[in-house]
């Protein structure tokens, strides 16, 4: 019954995570945001002492049910070795290995020094959630080409090339090692995994043998996909098991209890009448679920939604490119470049949550993967705050749109060369009209001819860098007026 619980209770949470990541009403934040905000990394980034309070709390007392339960890369790792073994035709395929203590702990010792020196680009290779966040991001272009192909016309792309090859690499890894051994990631290479299980090693609850009904027929042993059971010892290695509750449901002689103290042996081992048959396989709500889960996966990503052209498809319009930004525009409520560079582990939570499509992942080596502001295919609305709801460690704090309305996170400049004015000789008064903060003027190009076509003059105190002039200009490939970001932001 506990194992069951606890398959159940996993599931819920990692389908949840993943509606989270791939949220396209933009409203289950509210009610699902918790999951990412009890993830140990992003807790301790945004130093969330309810979060902390409660992991630590959970793993002293229980070891490490946070990794079988709360953690959607552990329980991914779950489904995938499940998988593995429904079609391999194995349910008995591992074996005890010594714990390679040095990678472990050399791994966490660089994460943790990555983490203070600020370089949050290693802390993102590592950390579990935002593993997860770039996994299921994958899925964004099939979701939304599904979404959009059944409700509204809307264009489908992949939004980084580096977080689409980092996340298939890493997926493919943990594929591979899950697939063959189970939780090799988790116990071998994860810092979160290696930190849990140093203080895990203090929990009273715990999975014990009872050496008295043992008969260390190693059943136990080649269920556990820890690989941490050594049945001829009988012993646990306490800092990777994940209680996953595997060899509780194997074992046929009642020798193994997940307690708080020592099961009582009796003088000599029980013995029952004829043979104890092994108990059926459990097939619970749990593996159909992931089959379901699985099914969505595997939808056909040849569905592309139809193109929204302004003007109906008739004629070809040249699309925009970014400009070359010296100082990278960051989201509204991040502050400062430094602290979003030291808080952010590029889970790609509000990347895909942006409706606007203005977050991009970072290219540049210091803030690889991080998000970044660029105005091709929208614009920041002064009414939107959600890259600031969604966001698990505090890189992008919490705002309102009143708050948004004031913070100035760039600087719009304008490329003479560039106008459809200057170019074209043509009127235009896109960027005056569409400034939500009136920080555009139109005067005339030449003051001494009161027919004289105008252009733009820019009021550097009420602009924001929302990126509106930006997005709507008319010119192409490069529009006439771009944002440079601030690096400190600041009130208007």
């Amino acid at each position: 019954m506990l194992k069951k619980i606890r398959i159940i209770v996993a599931w819920i949470v990692f389908v949840a995570a993943l509606l989270l990541v791939l949220d396209l009403t933009g409203a289950l934040h509210t009610y699902l945001g918790w999951i990412a905000k009890v993830q140990l990394i992003p807790a301790i980034l945004a130093t969330s002492a309810a979060a902390l309070v409660f992991v630590g709390l959970l793993t002293l007392i229980f070891g490490r049910l946070y990794c079988s339960i709360l953690c959607p890369t552990g329980i991914m790792q779950d489904g995938i070795s499940w998988l593995s073994a429904r079609r391999k035709g194995k349910k008995a395929r591992f074996s005890y290995s010594k714990p390679l203590t040095w990678l472990r702990w050399t791994v966490l010792v660089v994460v943790l020094a990555a983490g203070i020196l600020g370089i949050n680009a290693v802390v993102s290779l590592f950390d579990p959630w935002a593993i997860f966040g770039r996994t299921a991001s994958l899925l964004e272009p099939v979701v939304e080409g599904v979404a959009s192909y059944a409700v509204y016309p809307r264009e489908v792309y992949i939004k980084s090339g580096i977080v689409f090859a980092t996340a298939i690499v890493t997926l493919i890894v943990i594929a591979i090692l899950s697939w063959r051994k189970g939780r090799t990631w988790c116990n071998t290479i994860c810092p979160v995994g290696t930190l849990l299980g140093a203080v895990s090693l203090a929990a009273p609850f715990r999975i014990r043998f009872n050496e008295a009904k043992c008969t260390k027929c190693g059943l136990c042993e080649k269920n556990c996909k820890s690989s941490c059971i050594d049945s001829k010892a009988q012993k646990i290695d306490q800092t990777r098991c994940v209680v996953c509750l595997d060899c509780l449901d194997k074992c046929k002689f009642d020798a193994l209890h997940y307690s708080a103290c020592a099961p009582v042996s009796a003088s000599e081992p029980e013995k029952k009448s004829g043979s104890a048959a092994e108990p059926a396989p459990s097939k619970g709500i749990n593996r159909r679920n992931f089959l379901a889960v699985a099914a969505v996966f595997a939808v056909t990503n040849t569905v592309k939604a139809q193109q929204l052209t302004v003007d109906g498809g008739l004629a070809d319009i040249e699309d925009k490119k970014r400009p070359d930004r010296k100082t990278p525009v960051t989201p509204p409520g991040s502050g400062d470049a430094k602290h979003l560079q030291t808080h952010c582990t590029a889970c790609q939570l509000c990347v895909t949550a942006c409706p606007n499509n203005v977050l991009r992942p970072s290219s540049r080596l210091q803030t690889l993967m991080q998000p970044e502001m660029t105005y091709e295919r929208g614009y920041c609305r002064p009414e939107c705050v959600e890259c600031s709801e969604v966001c698990p460690t505090g890189a992008i704090k919490r705002i309102t749109p009143a708050d948004k309305t004031a913070i100035s996170i760039g600087n719009a400049n304008w490329i003479e060369a560039n106008c459809v004015v200057n170019r074209d000789n043509v009127p235009c008064t896109e960027c005056e009209r569409h400034c939500p903060t009136k920080a555009i003027t139109l005067i005339p190009r030449d003051p001494a001819d009161p027919k004289s076509l105008k252009i733009p003059t820019i009021d550097n105190t009420k602009c924001i860098g929302c990126g509106a002039c930006e997005h709507l200009c008319p010119a192409r490939p490069f529009s006439a007026i771009y944002v440079e970001g601030n690096v400190t932001h600041h009130t208007v």
